[in-house]
């Protein structure tokens, strides 16, 4: 079974599904019970700002740095209550996973407390839930012509904005989205 840990799922422009319309999703964990990965190009309706004066982990009146990343993604449909930090790697945070030399995932709030001090990690995405798939249902999906998958890049995950995000992964493929077909061929 080929694994898409540390890959990004791009929606095919056929996928319909409101939470999943052209969006991009960071593969976190994929394995023979399933797997749960976070959408990276759509914004919620909250700053990062909001979101850390909110949880009390940051004053009224608190901005964060200019360059840095103040939207918060709507990493899924699932828990969305709960928060997950895509970010380059730092040392010393609980419940942290890395992924490779630039990219890795913290779903503790200590990460959150950094932000805005000279200890933050240098990038950093902030999304609220995740997406998840029973065993075998994203490789169904990915059979049935719903996903392209790329090996994740850091530069698409931080640098490219949202709403430009979708279209720059796929070119990562070298085709026009635009161009593909919906209908699913084997040889």
């Amino acid at each position: 079974m080929q694994r898409f840990e540390h890959h990004l799922l791009i929606a095919m422009p056929s996928l319909q599904d409101p939470y999943f319309n052209r969006s991009v999703t960071y593969i976190c964990e994929h394995n023979d019970d399933g797997a749960m990965g976070l959408i990276i190009n759509q914004p919620v309706d909250i700053s990062l700002e909001q979101l850390l004066v909110t949880l009390a982990l940051k004053p009224e009146g608190f901005t964060v740095p200019t360059g840095s990343n103040n939207q918060v993604m709507m990493g899924g449909p699932v828990n969305s209550e709960r928060g997950f930090v895509l970010h380059s790697p730092i040392a010393g945070l609980a419940n942290s996973h890395q992924f490779s030399e630039e990219i890795m995932l913290t779903s503790s709030r200590d990460v959150l407390d950094l932000l805005g001090s000279e200890r933050q990690p240098q990038q950093y995405l902030v999304a609220l839930g995740y997406a998840g798939w029973a065993a075998g249902q994203l490789e169904q999906e990915i059979a049935d012509n719903s996903w392209l998958t790329i090996p994740a890049e850091s530069e698409l995950i931080f640098n490219v904005a949202p709403e430009q995000l979708w279209q720059q992964a796929t070119a990562r493929l070298g085709i026009d989205v635009w161009q593909l077909s919906n209908d699913v061929g084997h040889a």
